[in-house]
């Protein structure tokens, strides 16, 4: 029997190759589609899960509250490590962390990357492998340094690393401890490609550097011993800071909360100061569109099969006529459409494979199917079974339930039956999905399009930014005269951070008439020695620019932003004098409000101060007379006279500030490909229901051509139930669509306003799409010879 149903099955793909070939491109798409995004969701998910420690590793995070609103944060101060391994016998190690880039040098070879500096314990807190040399030692050397196996072979080639010299930033030599393997890049120290010994950030910066409570300079990891329980510690340490400032007569009020490994990606939004759902909202959208996208070729497949059941009916009849049980039925009609599964689940697999780079590129990820893992292809298998279950589930019910004397004596019909409505309800539901992903995708667009034309406040064209070292202040002055004489830049200025991105901010501050709790109003920080104004193109509103070459005081001096002065309330701002702790600032100038945060939300408090703050950036504005290729050719002859040991590297202020669209822009075109992904399978549905009502009503067209009925009156008979069933679907999807994207436009203070169009849009365009889509079988039948209709077999 297993034989024979396989052999009708076959039988019934050939016989019925048109409505096969559609069933087949509607699943193997959806599936191709499933395929990629459950890729995506499974390195979501597997984001910094990849340690061996993973289920004892927390992040310490900082929290407070700032005008009266509750923050959260993820810097924490230097003391912080040593106390909780002093104070907590539930923890077994902690490290600090901070970010590093520096310039490492073999023989001729010099790369400027990327890396970290951190306490000894580092390596075995993460687990991460090593290939050579010893974990718990590894960073306990002074001059030694850890790379990764990347960075061994760009450096050393073939050769063994382990005990050799690399030059850090042409200054000093240290020994390779260790060699581990590359860290993925599902983890937050993909970008770390070497790990210097905490000493590095003594040398650099002083002893006194992580000796304070209030600076909060670095992140904070904490491994908990076995079986600790979680809830217990974090009570007990969250009061670690205000425990360990008591004495001093002012204890900071600010909490420690430990947050889990497993949560780092997917719950890093702060909100009323807690860590809630981030990336895990875009993995939940995609998997909701992902179970669409399939849920709507399974649709397809069920309209199509319920639809010729009057093919199928005397088949039906007759096996049970000759003892045919319903449940040998089932399983019959339940392996046809495995089969189609199976194929279409072979075709899908090719198409994930022809466009997963594409994929990866639009993701920037480095996706692959490990197709040598059993569990792969068992996940496969398992996904194709499903899909062809849940496609073949009613029409294997619904046939195996015809009774034979109705179908054999030629009373079955089903053209009033609840299968006729139940096929109106999955077309509904088909173009409601289709037209809810079309007005979000619109939103989307709009929104990451409403922001990214907002008003900066600064001019961001011909702006660039290159990272200070040691060998380039010493030479800063010479560097800014050469770039200003030959004409390739306009202006220059030395800053803390730069304009795209927030470096650093900061409390504790106090002015004339200010009040106890103004010291827990946060401002960002800024810096320069002059020029800041014409550099970066911001607007001076009163006073003038720091410049310390003229006015020598200005190495103290500091501007203010508009938001600044309002939040300090400050009457007369030219002149006052702001306080923290034993440093003062004097206010020499008001600058219009600009964007160096998010461009979705309010505009902060901004401090920008003068060189008696620190210098990490050069921000040069290029001279808009000469193209740009011609300006960074001429500088970078001159950062290599002045700076010959170092690669000239430079960032475009406009691309940077750009970046921070980047996850809109994606889930946009993510949501851009599968509404038209969707738009399509529906067509596909509607296509071949178009076809087959044709054809169930050719003798009436044939009839009513006879009789004179026009070419419009057939065409509008035959597409206007279709073009309802899509009304109906606009009308159900439209009010989701407006509460979904209005939750979705809450998580931003700078935001649209859903406008009425994109519903009539869409709308109308879902019609004229569904009319296309449907109109060429209804053409083709009204302008057929009737006598063809009406001819007798």
């Amino acid at each position: 029997m297993i034989l024979n149903y396989f052999k009708i099955a076959w039988r019934n793909l050939f016989r019925n190759r048109g409505y096969a070939l559609i069933n087949i491109v509607g699943l193997s798409i959806s599936m191709a589609a499933v395929a990629l995004i459950a890729l995506w969701i499974q390195n979501e998910m597997a984001y910094d899960r990849s340690y061996p420690t993973t289920d004892r590793l927390y992040q310490a995070y900082s929290k407070d509250d700032f005008d009266g609103k509750p923050e959260i944060w993820g810097s924490t101060p230097g003391p912080l490590t040593a106390a909780m391994k002093s104070d907590f016998p539930e923890v077994e190690d902690a490290v600090r962390v901070i970010g590093d880039n520096e310039l490492l040098t073999v023989g001729e070879k010099r790369l400027n990357i990327d890396g970290a500096v951190t306490d000894a314990g580092f390596l075995q807190v993460f687990g991460l492998p090593i290939i050579s040399g010893n974990a718990a030692t590894a960073l306990t050397n002074p001059k030694g340094i850890v790379i990764t196996k990347t960075l061994g072979e760009n450096l050393f080639g073939t050769e063994q690393p382990l005990g050799k010299t690399i030059r850090v930033n042409n200054s000093e030599d240290r020994e390779v401890t260790a060699v581990i393997e590359d860290i993925p890049r599902n983890s937050s120290f993909h970008k770390s490609f070497y790990f210097l010994p905490y000493d590095f950030v003594i040398q650099q910066r002083g002893n006194d550097w992580d000796r304070s409570w209030t600076a909060n300079n670095f992140k904070t990891y904490v491994l908990l011993k076995p079986d600790v329980n979680f809830e217990r510690i974090s009570s007990k340490i969250k009061n670690i800071i205000p425990t360990h400032t008591e004495s001093s007569g002012d204890p900071v009020k600010t909490k420690i909360v430990l947050h889990p490994a497993s949560k780092w990606r997917l719950y890093s939004k702060s909100e009323n100061g807690e860590l809630v759902a981030g990336e895990i909202s875009h993995v939940w959208q995609m998997g909701r569109v992902a179970l669409f996208l399939l849920l709507i070729a399974c649709i397809n497949f069920m309209n199509l099969s319920t639809a010729r059941s009057q093919k199928r009916a005397k088949e039906v009849g007759i096996r049970k006529v000759a003892g045919a049980t319903r449940k040998s039925l089932i399983f019959q009609f339940l392996g046809e459409s495995v089969l189609l599964s199976f194929l279409s689940g072979i075709i899908a697999f090719i198409l994930a494979l022809i466009f997963l780079p594409s994929f990866n590129l639009l993701l920037d990820k480095e996706l692959v199917f490990h197709i040598d893992n059993w569990t792969f292809w068992l996940f496969s298998l398992g996904f194709i079974l499903f899909t062809g279950l849940l496609a073949g589930s009613y029409p294997a019910f619904f046939l195996s339930g015809f009774k034979p004397i109705k179908v054999l004596n030629g009373a079955f019909t089903n053209s009033k039956s609840k299968v006729f409505n139940l096929r109106k309800i999955l077309v509904v539901v088909q173009f409601s999905l289709a037209i809810l992903f079309i007005i979000s995708t619109i939103i989307t667009r709009q929104q990451t399009e409403y922001a990214q034309h907002r008003d900066m406040g600064f001019n961001e064209k011909n702006l660039v930014y290159i990272s200070l070292n040691d060998e380039m202040k010493a030479h800063f002055q010479i560097i800014k005269k050469e770039l200003l004489d030959q004409g390739i830049a306009t202006s220059i200025t030395q800053s803390l951070g730069h304009m795209a991105k927030i470096s650093s901010d900061g409390w504790g501050f106090s002015w004339d008439g200010s009040t106890e709790n103004d010291k827990k109003q946060d401002f960002i920080w800024l810096s320069s020695d002059a020029d800041f104004i014409k550099t970066m193109g911001v607007q001076l509103v009163a006073g003038r620019d720091i410049d310390i070459y003229n006015y020598p005081s200005d190495s103290t001096a500091t501007l203010l932003n508009e938001k600044a002065v309002q939040t300090m309330g400050l009457k007369n701002p030219i002149g006052a004098i702001i306080r923290n702790g034993s440093d003062q600032w004097h206010v020499v100038g008001i600058v219009k409000d600009f964007i160096i945060g998010s461009p979705y939300e309010p505009i902060d408090p901004l401090m920008i101060q003068g060189p008696a703050s620190w210098f990490n950036y050069i921000n040069i504005r290029l001279n808009p007379n000469n193209s740009i290729a011609e300006n960074l050719k001429k500088a970078a002859v001159i950062f290599k006279e002045n700076n010959p040991m170092f690669p000239f590297e430079y960032s475009f202020t406009d691309e940077s500030y750009g970046r921070k669209f980047k996850t809109e822009e994606t889930i946009g075109e993510l949501g851009g490909i599968f509404s038209g992904l969707t738009i399509f399978i529906a067509c596909l549905g509607l296509f071949s229901l178009a076809a087959y009502t044709t054809e169930t009503r050719r003798k009436e067209i044939g009839v009513r051509k006879v009789l004179g009925a026009p070419v419009f009156v057939v065409v509008t008979l035959l597409s206007k139930d279709f073009l309802k069933l899509v009304g109906i679907a606009f009308l159900i999807a439209s009010p989701i669509a407006w509460l979904l994207m209005s939750h979705w436009l809450d998580d931003y203070q700078y935001r649209i306003s859903i406008s009425w169009w994109v519903f009539v849009g869409t709308g109308i365009g879902s019609i004229l799409i569904a009319l296309i889509t449907v109109s060429y079988h209804a053409l083709k039948a009204a302008i057929a010879n009737p006598v063809k209709s009406l001819r007798t077999e």
